[in-house]
């Protein structure tokens, strides 16, 4: 047990989660206003927005309005995802974001054609283009992803292998273009992930690079969320991605029940009764996950936004 960390960094991405798959249209002002309430929790990061084809994903058409209309807080980055140099170029145009530059691959192909139009090689191509751009523009690039790292709802299983010859070809690029790689991301993009495949990845990754920070992007899709956070501790892992109130889903999982990320207020609960330090108020971000409720219109898979916390029972 003496590699969970004391202390763990949340990534927020509820805004974008979950507004890039909810039917009908969610107004600006409401997104706007979720993003505002989650400032004042003590969250250190918020991912507001997705620049992508509104064509594509008609959720995230008002992007630039929802990043015009926030007001930042001192000591919260802002970020934004983008998917290629169309994108990038637009979040590049909004001072309010953090663009953070990074070397994004993944290991399913299939998920690839549908989420990019791109094979495996063009994909890998494709990243200098991104790193020139990234250098053009003064954007530190020190970190890398790879996507669907755990299954694929169209490829079936991800080998270890397959993950790890991504994670090369993220060293390669970084090596090629005198990058330091400081973070990977492995992302349960489709939910396949059970607590022996993540100590497995995430075992495989941080003894071929132990020199690297691992973090973890899980989604709840079959219920796994928070046991798979729970096994990226127990291997050292101390940033996850996680969503408000359980929001989101991705657009192109060929899933129709896939759900967001893990909750984070169900994981900071986790995370406090552990005697881990998150420097979040959990009794705000209960109150901000009955909020994104509210503004979806729909009950949301969170659980301690319904349970409460077990502090008010202690006094």
């Amino acid at each position: 047990m003496t590699d969970i960390p004391k202390f763990v960094k949340i990534n927020e991405e509820g805004p974008r989660e979950g507004f890039q798959i909810e039917k009908g249209t969610i107004p600006t002002a409401r997104k706007i206003e979720l993003i505002d309430a989650l400032s004042d929790t003590g969250l250190q990061q918020i991912q507001t927005v997705s620049f992508v084809n509104p064509a594509r994903v008609p959720g995230m058409a008002d992007a630039a309005e929802v990043v015009e209309g926030f007001t930042p807080r001192e000591g919260v980055r802002y970020t934004a995802l983008w998917l290629n140099e169309k994108g990038l170029r637009r979040a590049l145009a909004n001072p309010k974001l953090f663009i953070r530059g990074s070397i994004s691959l993944t290991a399913s192909e299939q998920f690839l054609l549908k989420n990019q139009q791109r094979t495996v090689a063009e994909n890998i191509a494709a990243q200098a283009g991104m790193i020139a751009l990234f250098k053009e523009n003064g954007v530190t690039i020190d970190r890398g992803s790879v996507m669907a790292a755990f299954g694929c709802n169209y490829q079936g299983e991800v080998p270890v292998g397959t993950v790890m010859d991504q994670m090369r070809a993220i060293m390669d690029l970084a090596a090629e273009h005198d990058l330091p790689i400081r973070t990977i991301s492995l992302a349960d993009t489709m939910g396949w992930a059970v607590p022996e495949r993540i100590l497995r990845v995430v075992g495989a990754v941080r003894e071929a690079y132990p020199e690297v920070e691992i973090a973890l992007h899980l989604h709840d899709t079959r219920g796994m969320g928070i046991a798979n956070a729970y096994a990226g501790l127990e291997m050292g892992v101390a940033t996850f991605d996680a969503a408000v109130g359980g929001l989101g889903g991705c657009p192109f999982a060929a899933n129709a029940g896939a759900a967001g990320n893990v909750c984070t207020e169900d994981l900071v609960f986790m995370l406090h009764e552990m005697g881990i330090e998150t420097g979040i108020d959990l009794e705000r971000l209960i109150e901000v996950g009955r909020l994104a409720e509210d503004i979806v219109g729909h009950p949301l898979p969170g659980s301690v936004k319904v349970g409460g916390s077990l502090s008010a029972m202690r006094h």
